[in-house]
């Protein structure tokens, strides 16, 4: 992937994880990963994989436990669910922030926020010292 796809990426975002809204500057030593929306082993080998509206940036943690999932569990439902996709997906009606914890207001929210693990401890004391600082989510 060239450098100007990855700036493209990353300037789209706003330099933040396009799941959980953590910004790049909440975690200055671990650089943000750009992820393919849906893995590589699911997509058909003539597709342009670099193509920047299938791609996102996403932090460490949400990149390792997304992996190549596409849909995950609605606790709420027990449903199979899609994943939060950016390039589809508005954030605001999938997601809420309250206090330091990220809330799926929707299906596929809750889906998300479930399997990526949005909410374990160390991410929401990162979240909770980003908002004390000053920065948004």
């Amino acid at each position: 992937m060239d450098s100007q796809t990855k700036e493209c990426v990353r300037k789209r975002a706003g330099d933040r994880c396009e799941y959980c809204h953590l910004p790049q500057a909440a975690t200055p030593f671990i650089t943000f990963y750009i992820e393919h929306l849906i893995a590589k082993q699911h997509t058909p080998d003539d597709e342009d994989l670099d193509n920047p509206e299938r791609l996102a940036l996403a932090c460490d943690r949400c990149n390792l436990l997304k992996g190549p999932n596409l849909s995950s569990i609605d606790p709420e439902s027990g449903e199979i669910v899609n994943l939060f996709n950016p390039r589809k997906d508005h954030w605001g009606e999938h997601f809420a922030v309250r206090a330091s914890m990220i809330v799926g207001v929707s299906p596929t929210g809750r889906a998300t926020v479930r399997l990526l693990n949005m909410n374990d401890s160390r991410r929401v004391d990162l979240r909770e010292q980003w908002l004390e600082e000053g920065g948004e989510i």
